[in-house]
């Protein structure tokens, strides 16, 4: 008789299975090295996880609870006194401090495969929860709901372009020179007369 799974157990293994991934991106992922880095036997991994795909699938489940809880921890979103701007530096100086970018990276690297439909249809429920939870913001501040969502997108796309674009070629000064013209234009549309 199997033993039955621990919910815990699971989510510990999950956590360490991102760790890994957050290293060696996920393009390339495998059981049997996966457990071996991890110090399991593959049979550890299969009795939480029926097979790869199953792996996967949970691996997203938990990467948007991760995103989700770390977007509704955002220090003053919803402060209507806080501009825009400062919610998107005090994100990206989070996303890019050193003990986060294996992390940033590995959102990126599923979002690029997200893209190629190299998910298998998966799509990570934390793309829409930042275009969702900006808007949110933007709402709070006083911008029609229509408006707000086609704002979100605008600002997460470019914020994620920026990032990209950081992240592939380590140019900081450009990028972040960048960023500042995008939060300036996103505080620009809840400034007051706008």
């Amino acid at each position: 008789m199997a033993r039955p799974r621990d919910p815990h157990r699971r989510t510990e293994i999950l956590d360490a299975v991102i760790g890994h991934l957050a290293e060696t991106g996920i393009a390339h992922l495998s059981l049997r090295p996966l457990a071996q880095a991890l110090g399991h036997s593959t049979r550890v991994l299969t009795h939480h996880f029926a097979d790869k795909d199953a792996l996967l699938t949970a691996v997203l489940r938990r990467l948007d609870e991760i995103q989700h809880r770390q977007l509704r921890a955002t220090e003053g979103w919803d402060d209507t006194t806080r501009g825009i701007g400062a919610l998107v530096r005090d994100s990206w100086r989070r996303h890019l401090e050193p003990e986060n970018i294996g992390a940033t990276r590995l959102i990126h690297e599923i979002e690029g495969l997200a893209a190629a439909g190299r998910l298998g249809g998966r799509v990570p429920a934390f793309l829409a929860d930042r275009a969702e939870f900006v808007a949110g913001a933007l709402r709070t501040r006083g911008l029609a709901p229509a408006a707000a969502r086609v704002r979100a997108t605008f600002l997460n796309s470019a914020y994620a372009g920026l990032q990209t674009d950081f992240l592939v070629t380590g140019d900081r000064a450009r990028t972040e020179a960048a960023l500042a013209e995008l939060c300036a234009l996103a505080d620009s549309w809840t400034a007051p007369g706008s």
